[in-house]
């Protein structure tokens, strides 16, 4: 026998010797033991290709079909779109495929805000409407509702619910599935919750001088740090305390303000934290509603110096909301008067001194010509959050989706170019005033005012 015939017998035995056959439901699969292995080493599957014999499978032959191209490609077949989610969820744990499921169906890199769909509600227990939602990056979800949370798994067909201490809820940041950290503005101490267990695991608390309790206005995280702005009870000083996220200790505090007489500037609490990972600073914004209007800032604090980088003091139709994008590197705004979505690029903002007297105002008007303020206060009430490329903006029961346009030259007389479409179809706009957004793996998540329930959007190209 010649040497070549001898190399191809070679070849064909051991090609042979990959090649496994799975019986599943009276149907014959024939893979490879590599592409089993895909599935880890504690799945039932890596154990049968460990075996290499033939093994009979007493389960679903259409989804094990469904969950072998999962194996083999790393993505779901087309026709998934044809199976019940819940099933195939039941047959990936059955396997010990579920992460891979979950990687599959939730993977962030897959949101698509052009495809979002109004496509299902989760319902909750009892007669209080959610309050604030929280979300994980893969898709998980916390509703707080009254005085309890209700939490969903990635996949939405889980749900448990637990009562915690506070009348209701006001800031809730997820750590992770089954950790939060819950916050109220009539109850004092940052509350980390075990959702799974049920219990607080440990209560964060700021000392002031008045030695007064101290709720919470605002929580935010890195991967590293935890963020909470508190307020005394007697509303005579506030401030922002960092804490070591693993170890829950308090690392540096920053922005704190002892409130003597009428210093308005110092008495506007921070109600939102968001951390910039590319620029290593935090974003910090409150406003305060009196008698001359609405007046606010926003803040970006280096936490290693304690010191605030820029500051842009809002006093001309201050935000109802910001949001800060660092894919886009641009700060975003609401006009509470206007109601006009205005954008400040990050990379100039060192350069300005947003002051009531210098003109250097570093906003721009998405909407092109800015609204004549009629003092109605147009913005009220209206969120802006970022994800990914693109922003979105609710305005009572409707939802912008604000992208930029990709432009021939970098310069352009007008700079940086946006624009809006507005989202979902004729019967998802024009309801109850939305009062919550949060997005989490491939899906964005709503709450609308006097609702008892949680609308899912998403693209609906998986099926799902």
């Amino acid at each position: 026998m010649s040497s070549i015939a001898m190399q191809s017998l070679k070849l064909e035995s051991e090609l042979n010797n990959d090649v496994v056959s799975i019986n599943v439901g009276g149907q014959i699969f024939q893979t490879t033991k590599q592409t089993l292995t895909q599935a880890g080493p504690e799945s039932l599957l890596s154990r049968i290709a460990g075996t290499g014999s033939d093994r009979f499978v007493d389960r679903d032959p259409d989804h094990f079909s469904l969950l072998l191209s999962l194996l083999r490609s790393g993505t779901l077949p087309s026709k998934v779109k044809d199976f019940d989610l819940r099933d195939l969820i039941e047959e990936s744990r059955f396997y010990g495929l579920e992460s891979l499921l979950t990687s599959s169906l939730t993977n962030p890199s897959h949101f698509d805000g052009f495809a979002l769909q109004n496509s299902s509600v989760l319902p909750l227990n009892g007669r209080d409407c959610p309050s604030v939602i929280a979300s994980t990056p893969f898709g998980s979800l916390h509703v707080s509702h009254g005085s309890k949370i209700t939490s969903f798994d990635w996949s939405l067909t889980r749900k448990s619910t637990i009562l915690t201490q506070f009348t209701a809820v006001d800031s809730l940041l997820a750590l992770s599935p089954d950790i939060a950290a819950a916050g109220a503005t009539d109850f004092s101490g940052l509350q980390i919750l075990d959702l799974h267990e049920g219990c607080v695991k440990q209560v964060l608390n700021w000392e002031n001088s008045t030695r007064s309790g101290s709720t919470v206005q605002a929580i935010g995280s890195s991967g590293e740090f935890l963020f909470t702005s508190f307020e005394s009870s007697r509303r005579n000083s506030n401030s922002i305390l960092v804490y070591d996220l693993n170890t829950l200790n308090p690392v540096i505090e920053i922005g704190r303000n002892e409130i003597f007489g009428a210093d308005l500037d110092s008495a506007i609490p921070a109600t939102k934290l968001k951390w910039v990972s590319s620029y290593g600073l935090l974003m910090a914004s409150g406003s305060h509603s009196g008698l001359s209007g609405v007046t606010g800032s926003i803040r970006f604090w280096d936490i290693r110096s304690g010191n605030v980088v820029f500051e842009l003091k809002e006093k001309v139709d201050c935000f109802a909301d910001v949001c800060v994008s660092d894919n886009l590197n641009v700060l975003f705004k609401v006009g509470v008067n206007s109601g006009e979505v205005f954008s400040a690029d990050l990379r100039c903002l060192g350069s300005v001194n947003n002051d009531a007297n210098d003109n250097s105002n570093p906003w721009v008007c998405l909407g092109g010509r800015r609204k004549v303020v009629n003092g109605k206060k147009e913005g009220f009430g209206c969120k802006i959050e970022s994800h990914g490329n693109q922003v979105f903006c609710s305005k009572g029961g409707d939802i912008e989706l604000w992208s930029e346009v990709a432009m021939a030259s970098e310069k352009t007389s007008e700079g940086r170019v946006f624009r809006k479409n507005l989202m979902g179809r004729v019967k998802d706009t024009g309801g109850l005033r939305i009062t919550n957004l949060a997005f989490g793996g491939n899906k964005m998540f709503v709450i609308r005012k006097d609702q008892q329930a949680v609308e899912i959007w998403q693209g609906l190209s998986r099926g799902f």
